[in-house]
């Protein structure tokens, strides 16, 4: 039976937090609709203190930026990106068109076609999270999106050196330094200088991810993924070191980011609760990661892998992280998670930063219907069909006909029947219904 060491916030406190996160990115999209670009100025200079005529980049500003990066991080950028982009186009190769013929002369298929525009939102308020453009607009071009809108806060009062360096080594064809809501209601909104996209997608505060929620229909969006969320699930044969390290590690993205060990070891769990004590005395972004900790960490104790597997499945975690004798138990039986790290010697910061899987995954329980941004995200499948004989046409039609009257669909079945007289040959009234051909069952 499991048992709970440490639990963080009830349930109660964080609808009250949502209700008002709701109401306040209301009232920005509302503004962002009627007003434009006027609004997003006024919210960049009210949340951000950035103000500029033009939040485009141009392709000097854009130059400087990489020009200003060192030859090792622009190495160590290119080298990420290319794990991002090996995977995606991977991942492409392995999406196919389809077309079969289902019955004689009746031929069905299906083609992945991009979307027509997407907007990469890259979060970097308190970091600047370069690795979001890895993961988003990569994988968007990878796809075949022909226009890829990038959005991102500057940082420190100016745009972000990295994050355009990679957002233009990536291959965004429009970079604006602009951020939070008021950016990512730009995008999908569109406004005089900003025209609209058609699917948003990118991590991002809770703010961000609810303007992605209210947005949804008017664009499409990849998921959403809010404030970084991580399970570590562990045996006795790890160890109370690298389990608070793994939880910190993801703690210090925000003072909401939930961070849970799940274990079979009540020994484990209470040196991990002490390790985490010691390590917030040294690590440098303690502020933050003590505040997701104490607001937001939880330890459970578990009675083996078969409980744990059920916990972590209710959890449904952005991140989780498997470090037990056999790993690959939990990769066989788990079904609710964004992306899983098998093993110690892979960590949550290796899928956020370099290995090259997309780093933004469900959060919020999402993970229960929904993967992390991936090539398919970006593509539409979509169906047709070709019916090439007379035969065919006025045997599908006959079948129709006789499911349309069983609807009432009387305009319906006449689409069917004027196909049958047409290429059956068969007398049939106009909204009558085509009887079969022969006896029935």
């Amino acid at each position: 039976m499991e048992r709970w060491l440490k639990r963080g916030v009830d349930q109660a406190e964080t609808a009250a937090v949502d209700a008002k996160v709701r109401e306040t990115v209301e009232r920005i999209l509302d503004d962002v609709s009627s007003r434009g670009d006027l609004a997003v100025r006024e919210l960049s200079v009210r949340f951000d203190g950035w103000d500029r005529d033009d939040y485009r980049l141009s392709a000097a500003e854009i130059e400087a930026c990489v020009g200003g990066i060192t030859r090792r991080d622009l190495e160590d950028i290119a080298f990420a990106q290319e794990q991002v982009r090996t995977f995606a186009r991977h991942q492409r190769q392995a999406i196919h068109d389809v077309e079969v013929e289902t019955l004689p002369g009746v031929v069905l298929g299906h083609r992945n076609i991009p979307v027509g525009s997407a907007g990469c939102y890259v979060p970097g308020g308190k970091y600047p999270l370069l690795a979001s453009a890895h993961m988003s607009v990569i994988t968007a071009k990878v796809a075949g999106v022909p226009r890829v809108v990038t959005c991102a806060p500057p940082h420190r009062g100016a745009p972000a050196a990295a994050i355009v360096a990679a957002q233009h080594l990536a291959g965004a064809d429009e970079i604006y330094c602009l951020g939070g809501v008021q950016a990512v209601a730009a995008m999908a909104l569109g406004t005089p200088s900003i025209a609209p996209v058609d699917m948003l997608v990118g991590p991002g505060n809770a703010f961000v991810a609810e303007a992605k929620r209210q947005l949804f229909g008017r664009v499409g969006i990849d998921l959403l993924a809010g404030p970084t969320e991580t399970l570590v699930i562990a045996d006795d044969s790890s160890d109370a070191e690298i389990c608070a390290t793994d939880l910190l590690g993801q703690a210090e993205h925000g003072p909401d980011s939930p961070a849970i060990l799940l274990t079979s070891s009540d020994a484990l769990a209470r040196g991990t609760i002490a390790e985490v004590e010691r390590l917030l005395e040294v690590l440098p972004t303690a502020p933050i990661a003590r505040q997701a900790w104490d607001r937001h960490g939880a330890v459970c104790v578990a009675d083996d892998d078969a409980e744990m597997v059920r916990i972590a499945d209710r959890i449904a975690s952005e991140h989780v992280q498997v470090m037990t004798r056999d790993p690959d138990y939990f990769l066989e039986h788990l079904r609710n998670y964004g992306a899983l790290f098998l093993g110690p010697r892979t960590n949550v910061a290796y899928g956020d930063k370099v290995i090259g899987t997309n780093h933004t995954l469900p959060t919020r329980r999402a993970a229960r219907y929904t993967g992390g941004l991936w090539v398919g995200k970006f593509l539409k499948t979509c169906t047709y069909q070709r019916v090439l004989t007379d035969a065919a046409a006025a045997r599908i039609g006959g079948y129709c006909s006789r499911l349309c009257a069983l609807e009432g669909f009387v305009g319906h079945a006449e689409q069917a029947n004027l196909r049958v007289r047409r290429y059956g040959g068969r007398d049939v009234p106009y909204g009558g219904v085509v009887e079969p051909d022969g006896p029935t069952g």
